[in-house]
């Protein structure tokens, strides 16, 4: 949802410090022309093998391509991270639940062949920001989609939804009914309807001012998800909207880098 909220992406890009990643582009994880993802590798690489995060971009599952988000991959390279950028194939030429399709081959793709480019198959993150993180938080609470590319959730060792739609019944518009059709099967649609409490860890953020995607998406499941057991934080930014969600991670907006701090200090406490 961020370029149709907010199409100066391009220009965040444009002051990205580009000399310090490495970047390896379409890279294909299958046959079709949109699967395809680019890597991002900080500039100097050490001898070990680098934690990953596999981002998946926003766009109410219409929209959207991975090279508008080179300013997540440098905040993460910065870091220390090998980041991973998948495109996936979009409402119409797909409706749910084939859109996981992309997403679960994807992450596949990078267990298989990530320690090639210096990541670390054992420490794969999973982030999205709106339906990205729908995507991402689906992959990681119902293992049906895992399952088809023989891998479970368990495979991921954490995710980080960013303004995510977890818990969006009923559905408002046409368009989000075509979506996710047959009315019978919309529940199905909602990664909050899958929570068991054996998740991988999740951070969930979302903003007080967010009305693009409602802040009792990442409320109510990271409740659920307490009261199963199971591990999720929720951090909720007061005064933030949508893009600014996403958009504090980019080098320009990052203020007092609070975003990127919360997000740094949880990826290293579950093991990135």
């Amino acid at each position: 949802m961020l370029l149709s909220a907010c199409r100066p992406v391009t220009l965040l890009n444009a002051v990205v410090p580009k000399g310090q990643m490495q970047i390896l582009r379409d890279i294909p994880f299958g046959t079709l022309p949109p699967q395809k993802l680019d890597i991002y590798q900080p500039h100097q690489l050490s001898e070990a093998l680098l934690p990953v995060i596999v981002f998946f971009y926003g766009g109410s599952w219409d929209s959207g391509s991975k090279q508008d988000y080179l300013f997540v991959a440098e905040a993460f390279t910065a870091q220390g991270y090998l980041v991973v950028i998948p495109d996936y194939r979009h409402y119409p030429e797909v409706k749910f639940p084939q859109l996981m399709q992309d997403p679960a081959l994807a992450f596949q793709w990078v267990k298989q062949h990530i320690s090639a480019y210096h990541g670390d198959p054992q420490r794969v993150f999973m982030m999205g920001h709106s339906a990205g993180a729908h995507l991402a938080v689906m992959l990681s609470l119902n293992p049906e989609y895992l399952a088809r590319v023989g891998l479970h959730p368990d495979a991921i060792a954490g995710t980080v939804g960013l303004a995510g739609a977890y818990d969006f019944l009923p559905l408002g518009t046409d368009r989000l009914r075509a979506i996710f059709a047959p009315p019978e099967q919309e529940w199905t649609s909602q990664p909050i309807h899958f929570v068991t409490g054996n998740n991988p860890p999740l951070l969930l953020l979302t903003g007080t001012k967010d009305r693009t995607v409602w802040p009792k998406n990442s409320i109510n499941l990271a409740n659920a998800v307490t009261a199963k057991g199971g591990r999720a934080q929720l951090i909720t930014y007061e005064g933030y909207d949508h893009v600014d969600i996403i958009a504090k991670l980019a080098k320009p907006l990052r203020g007092d880098q609070r975003l990127l701090q919360d997000v740094l200090n949880w990826l290293r406490a579950v093991g990135g």
